[in-house]
């Protein structure tokens, strides 16, 4: 009797797919497929508060789920708050028979169960609730911090190279966690509605500390008030930024995880790849979690930019299937130990296309242990000022008709002074260079012609190293030796 009181059924798909049907009459639908449920109390208060208007009674709230965590989180959030009767139709009788004692009974509950099916009949005719997008919806997961159910013995029919691929799965997939970004977000009258979903991605664990690595751009949200992150057994903790390097894409998060929780992945040597070995990538790609694809390394030593626009050298090039949802997951070898960091992918329609880009685990190495310690990445410096806008450094080598990196300043105390580098000297006017200082071209031998060259080259040393650095000096070509600082 009440389904011509209901009014259409806008459909809003986040982190949980709520259904809000908003009824002429005074009440309201209010169904969650499964979902946090944290995440399902939030919606409710946010919902319940809504509702609070001047002249209007409260609305009784039905609740649609097949999650019992999602609905014992509801329960308690409409009883708490001394809510109207609340029905809740779960998928099953037998936690339908729970839901119903759980409120006032099945004598109260029943209109409120019956307006439900109406509702949903009239938004979506001939079915209770209309699917959502096959893309958003995974199977079950367990319960926050229940153990995963066991699997089965791998079947002795499967080839060799399957029971490899099985048998790697199911060993590092427990070192992949799926990061969540949150933000706060207010309604039309800049009224508070809470935290929400901003972006996801995949890291993966570290260490038995609870570091957990993944891309600087996966967290680098505006706005950004909060981040979880979900292990493999479903337990969500909030994670702490340690700190990050934009140059390198990478960041390091901290949770508060006991150890028997943490699966730290075992690391390989990036130089001992070679074109054509097998590549597997774990990652959550779209949000569906513990999504694995295969491939082989398509080609080494690759450079793309970092954030920052520094040049990230030595980068692994596969194709393995990477997409959003992917960035700062694992890519591994054959054994199952890290070879690269997903970063980025080459495709002109945003999807994968059969080339993706890692950072090689060889930076992640010299990289993640100094921001741990540090909390950020300083790269080894020649002691050296360079000219940031490029306009003295045209023009002197122009002049010159050279190529390299015009030395501007030198630090004072700095390897290059020791070294006897000599700087760029201008007239107060700015008007006259009085002084050319040295033009860098090569480091070890290896040549370079761009400031970014220059931190690209010198990022694959360590402080305190010696480094040949080869100069142009009044015409003439010279090597001076230099220490990192």
């Amino acid at each position: 009797r009440e389904t011509s009181r209901w009014a259409s059924c806008p459909v809003q798909v986040e982190l949980a797919a709520e259904i809000n049907c908003s009824p002429r009459g005074g009440r309201n639908l209010l169904g969650f497929l499964p979902g946090p449920p944290r995440e399902t109390s939030r919606i409710m208060e946010n919902v319940r508060r809504h509702r609070r208007r001047p002249g209007r009674r409260a609305a009784a709230p039905v609740v649609l789920s097949a999650a019992p965590d999602s609905m014992r989180a509801a329960v308690t959030a409409v009883r708490g708050r001394r809510a109207p009767a609340a029905a809740i139709l779960p998928a099953t009788p037998a936690v339908r028979r729970t839901a119903v004692r759980r409120t006032a009974g099945w004598r109260a509950a029943a209109p409120a169960i019956l307006l439900a099916t109406a509702a949903a009949a009239a938004c979506a005719p001939g079915a209770l609730l209309p699917p959502p997008p096959t893309h958003r919806v995974a199977a079950p997961l367990p319960a926050a911090g229940q153990p995963q159910r066991t699997l089965p013995p791998i079947p002795s029919h499967l080839r060799p190279e399957e029971r490899a691929t099985v048998e790697l799965f199911e060993r590092t997939s427990p070192s992949v966690v799926y990061i969540t970004t949150l933000a706060h977000r207010a309604d039309w009258f800049g009224r508070p509605m809470g935290e929400v979903p901003q972006g996801t991605g995949t890291g993966f664990v570290w260490d038995d500390e609870g570091h957990v690595i993944t891309n600087a751009h996966v967290i680098a949200v505006r706005g950004r008030s909060g981040i979880e992150v979900v292990t493999s057994d479903q337990s969500t903790y909030e994670a702490e930024l340690v700190g990050g390097s934009a140059s390198h894409d990478l960041a390091v998060l901290r949770i508060d995880a006991p150890p028997s929780a943490l699966r730290p992945v075992a690391v390989a040597d990036s130089d001992a790849l070679r074109v054509g070995q097998s590549a597997y990538a774990i990652g959550n790609p779209f949000g569906l979690s513990a999504t694995l694809t295969t491939g082989i390394v398509s080609a080494l030593g690759r450079r793309i930019e970092g954030l920052d626009g520094t040049p990230i050298e030595d980068v692994i090039q596969t194709d393995a299937a990477i997409n959003t949802g992917n960035s700062g997951g694992p890519l591994l070898d054959s054994a199952g130990r890290l070879i690269g960091v997903n970063t980025q992918i080459a495709s002109p329609s945003g999807a994968s296309a059969g080339v993706g880009f890692a950072v090689p685990s060889n930076t992640v190495r010299r990289v993640v242990p100094q921001i741990i310690e540090t909390g950020e990445y300083v790269p080894p410096r020649l002691g050296i000022e360079l000219d940031g806008r490029g306009y003295l450094s045209r023009f002197v080598l122009g002049r010159l008709r050279a190529a390299g990196v015009l030395v501007v300043g030198v630090a004072p105390g700095a390897g290059a002074e020791e070294a006897g580098l000599r700087g760029t000297e201008v007239s107060r006017d700015g008007r006259q260079v009085t002084q050319v200082g040295d033009v860098i071209q090569a480091i070890d031998g290896e040549p370079v012609t761009s400031q970014g060259e220059l931190r690209a080259v010198l990022d694959r040393y360590r402080r305190g190293d010696e480094v040949t650095v080869t100069i142009l000096r009044d015409g003439d070509t010279r090597d001076v030796v230099v220490p990192l600082s």
